[in-house]
Parts: C-alpha cells; sequence; structure tokens
C-alpha cells in the first residue's frame, strides 16, 4: 500500500511538473514573440513602431484614467511608459480585460429569489438598522447586489482547522440528500482516505454528491486516477480552470479560492481551511498551521449553496432536482444576522471583497482586528487603516511568523512602517503559520471567509465569506484572536528600521510587481 502511494505521489509530481513546464514554456514563448516583434517593427517598419508607441502613451492614459485599483493601474503605466512598443503588446495580451468580459458573460447572476425570501431580508435589515445602526450601510451595500440578509441562522466559530474539518467530515458522513464541495486544495493524504470513502459511499447510495476544485490548487496533489474513481463511484467531480487551457498569464491567474461545504441545505461551512493534512497539523508544514472557519446552520447556510449551484453551473454541471430542493429545511432561532457572500472578477471593478473590508476599516470605532495571512493592500486599504489608527481605533494586524512565500511576506513588511507611525500593531505569529482570515470589529460585527488582504483575492480569485451582525460566535472569534497574540511577537518600529539594506531594496522592487505575484 505504501509503495503504491510513493509511486502515485511520484506519478502525479512528474504530470504537475510536465503540465507546469508547458505552460511556463508557452509563456516564454508569447513573451519571446512580444520581443522579437518589437524589434522586428523598430528595425523595418519605423512607421509602425511609432504608431505604437503612441498607441502606448495613449493606453497609459486610459488606464490613469479608468476606475479600478491605483495599484494595478501603476504597474501597467510604468511597464507602458518604460517600454511603450513591447509594453503596450504586452498589455494587450496580458491585461486581462478580454478575458474579464469573457468571464462576465459565462458566469451566471444569483437567480432572482422568491419575494417573500426577499421580504424576509428586508424585514432583518429593518430589525438590524435598530439593534446596530452603524453597520446597517455594510447591510444595504451587499443586499443590493443579491447577497441576502439572513436570521434564524445558529453560527458556530471553529478556531482550528482539526476541529473544522472533522465536523465537516462528521456532517457528510450523515448526508441524506446532497453534499456540495468547492475548495481550492484538495489533496490526498489522511483526511482525503476518509473524505472520498464517505462520498464514494453516499453516491453509491443515491446522495447527491458534486466536487468543485481548482486545478493549479491541486496540481501536485490530486491525481486523475482519484478523479476517476470519485466518478466511477457516482462522483460529479469538476475542475475548475484547468493550468494547460488557458497560456494567457492573466486568465491562469484567476483561481477558485472558495472554501464551501454544503451538506442537506441546512449545514454550510467556509473559512481558510481547505481539505489538506497540514490543515489538521497532521504533518508539519511552515511550523504550526493555525487556520479557522464558520459552520451555518439555518437559514444563512443558503447564501453559500446557492453561491456553490452558480458555480457549478457555470462549470456545465446540473441540478437532480428543483432548486428549492436544496433550500435550509431546519427550523432554527438564534440571535443576530448573518450574510454570506462571493465574488470574483466577473464583476471587477465592482469588488464586494475589498470594499466589505474598507467598510469594516472605515466603521471601527473602538477596536479592528485582522488575521490574514498575506497582506498586500492598495492605497485605499492603506488610507482607510491609517485613518482609523489617527483616528483612536485599536488596530491589530496578525500576520504568520513563518510565511509560506518569501516574496509575499517581503511586500507584506514593506509597509509595516506607514502602518507603524499610525499606531497599529503588527503581530507575528511565532508557531508558525497564520492562514485563517478573519476581520472583527467592535465586538458587533465580525467576516470569516477565504478572503485574503491582497491584490489577489480582491481582484483575481472566486473568492467566498460570511459576516455576522450581534452573534455569540463574535465572542468566540475575539478569544481566539486574543490567544494568537499572546503567541505572537509585537513588531516594533526599531525593529523593522533594522531590517538588512538589501531586503528594503528587494522590498521595493517587489511592490511594483505586487499584482503579479
Amino acid at each position: 500500500m505504501k509503495k503504491n502511494r510513493k509511486r502515485q505521489k511520484g506519478e502525479r509530481r512528474t504530470s504537475a511538473v510536465m503540465r507546469l513546464s508547458f505552460v511556463a514554456l508557452a509563456l516564454l514563448l508569447q513573451i519571446a514573440f512580444v520581443f522579437f516583434l518589437a524589434n522586428f517593427l523598430q528595425e523595418y517598419t519605423a512607421a509602425i513602431y511609432a504608431a505604437l508607441e503612441i498607441a502606448a502613451l495613449m493606453a497609459a492614459v486610459h488606464i490613469y484614467n479608468k476606475s479600478g485599483d491605483s495599484t494595478y493601474k501603476l504597474s501597467w503605466v510604468i511597464v507602458l511608459l518604460t517600454l511603450p512598443v513591447v509594453g503596450f503588446l504586452l498589455y494587450a495580451f496580458w491585461s486581462g480585460s478580454l478575458q474579464r468580459k469573457r468571464i462576465a458573460r459565462q458566469h451566471p447572476d444569483n437567480t432572482a429569489e422568491p419575494e417573500s425570501v426577499r421580504m424576509r431580508s428586508e424585514m432583518s435589515a429593518d430589525k438590524l438598522n435598530r439593534q446596530l445602526p452603524n453597520w446597517s450601510r455594510l447591510s444595504s451595500y451587499l443586499r443590493r447586489r443579491d447577497f441576502l440578509l439572513y436570521q434564524n441562522t445558529r453560527v458556530t466559530y471553529f478556531p482550528e482547522g482539526e476541529q473544522l474539518i472533522n465536523d465537516i467530515l462528521t456532517r457528510v458522513e450523515r448526508a441524506e440528500h446532497f453534499i456540495f464541495l468547492e475548495y481550492f486544495i484538495i489533496a490526498e493524504g489522511q483526511l482525503w482516505d476518509r473524505m472520498s470513502a464517505a462520498l464514494c459511499e453516499k453516491a453509491k447510495g443515491g446522495v447527491e454528491v458534486k466536487v468543485i476544485f481548482d486545478d493549479f490548487g491541486n496540481i501536485r496533489r490530486f491525481s486523475g486516477e482519484t478523479i476517476e474513481r470519485l466518478r466511477d463511484a457516482g462522483v460529479e467531480v469538476f475542475v475548475f480552470n484547468p493550468v494547460q487551457q488557458y497560456v494567457n498569464r492573466l486568465y491562469f491567474n484567476y483561481r477558485d479560492h472558495r472554501k464551501i461545504c454544503c451538506v442537506d441545505g441546512d449545514f454550510a461551512y467556509t473559512g481558510g481551511v481547505n481539505i489538506a493534512d497540514e490543515y489538521a497539523n497532521l504533518f508539519e508544514r511552515f511550523g504550526y498551521w493555525k487556520d479557522g472557519g464558520v459552520r451555518l446552520e439555518g437559514e444563512g447556510a443558503w447564501g453559500l449553496t446557492t453561491a456553490f449551484i452558480n458555480m457549478c453551473g457555470y462549470l456545465g454541471g446540473e441540478l437532480h432536482n428543483e432548486r428549492d430542493y436544496y433550500r435550509p429545511h431546519a427550523a432554527i432561532k438564534s440571535e443576530g444576522f448573518c450574510q454570506p457572500f462571493v465574488d470574483g472578477p466577473h464583476n471587477n471593478p465592482d469588488n464586494p471583497a475589498e470594499d466589505v473590508y474598507l467598510q469594516m476599516v472605515s466603521n471601527a470605532k473602538r477596536f479592528l482586528y485582522i488575521t490574514t495571512p498575506y497582506f498586500i493592500p492598495d492605497a485605499s486599504m492603506m488610507r482607510a487603516l491609517c485613518i482609523a489608527g489617527d483616528g483612536g481605533v485599536d488596530v491589530r494586524l496578525m500576520l504568520p511568523g513563518t510565511p509560506d512565500h518569501w516574496y509575499t511576506d517581503c511586500v507584506a513588511e514593506s509597509y509595516f512602517g506607514e502602518l507603524l507611525q499610525h499606531g497599529i500593531k503588527i503581530y507575528r505569529y511565532t508557531p508558525g503559520f497564520l492562514h485563517a482570515k478573519s476581520v472583527m470589529v467592535d465586538r458587533e460585527i465580525a467576516f470569516v471567509g477565504s478572503v485574503n488582504a491582497d491584490y489577489r483575492s480582491f481582484q483575481l480569485n472566486f473568492e467566498c465569506g460570511v459576516v455576522t451582525y450581534g452573534t455569540s460566535m463574535i465572542e468566540d472569534l475575539l478569544e481566539d484572536m486574543d490567544g494568537i497574540m499572546d503567541r505572537s511577537h509585537c513588531i516594533t518600529m526599531e525593529e523593522w528600521k533594522k531590517r538588512p539594506w538589501g531586503r528594503r531594496i528587494l522590498e521595493s522592487l517587489l511592490r511594483l510587481v505586487a499584482i503579479w505575484l
């Protein structure tokens, strides 16, 4: 058994290397062609070359004036002004505008909810406005984008990945009607052995089982043989954005980073946790792996279930029953409100994920706690954080002590000086890698989901999360965050200023290309 698993692991690695090598070679050929074309035009067709230089300048002006993230615009303007013709050709090939339009055409809109459901959402909004008026604007913003506000939902917070995954496995093993899984990473190992056995057994027993996973996230960790075994058992498997299918760099960048599990309509999960052994610390990777997530039980579970259904439809999947079959059935009475939402490049430049962050930061009055494994903010996010710090809000940012990517951590550290100047406390989680993605404000509102505080999550990835208002889960999250800070090192300005000059130069250079990291 061990020899067979070792052989399969070697085969997966070989397949992954071949596929990634193909993509890398195709990208290099594109770049080489662009430089060859630019050189050819300069040498033999001066008029066309000059016209392209003018076009590059016009493109730079267009990018500067268009709506969207300032970091993204600055990066392309620098390329266009430094290498006008090459930059213009790269922008034409790689800007992603055509790809975003294609995604927007193909990605289905949220199916209109019955009037009775919308009325309940509006009634919940009125109640929220009376109880927590400071947050009614955020709720209204999400509702205008068809993300309904729910009551009658029990929200449970899990401070460890192992706890969350074990609860998911228990619910999956008890499923009677359907199981929907959508994850960036589903990796073979101890957890997957148990999950796979349960999924196959349920599918053979008539339970509707659908699995979506991102190809890039699993390219070395999920074999074709495993997919075939699932399909043979009746599990419907959908691979999001195969890496070898789209050579274009920015389309290749569009990944399904969501973490969603829905069972029988009454239970739905999200957070930072993927289905892989390191998330439960079954083996050590970057030290101790700290993560978290939530379970929605009741009406609010529908917000994540419908998100999965829409993505499944985008990938060509079909439901076995009418849409209403998948709605929650359990009668739950609980305090507070919840509002699940999703985001993705199909709705750019409208970005609910970043806008939720910004509104939570801007509306904070007493304290604001953030956990994120990656921190690459744009100008608006930095400004909002600094204003909050200057306004007397106790802002605390919690980051990994042992990062998984040195270059993203290098970019994050470049922002520390400005944050510290405005009174923001920065904590490095000393036991290892902090992968949780959460925000908590004034013990009134919290966000938990798949969204990192970086450009990739805000602009490129398909993401999800849930905002909760006035729930007991917020106190559990606060207790967990206090525990994180107790086990973290608080960065000082003196310490930050002592970093090597080589790292400072590298930070400055990497910030220029942060949108491509």
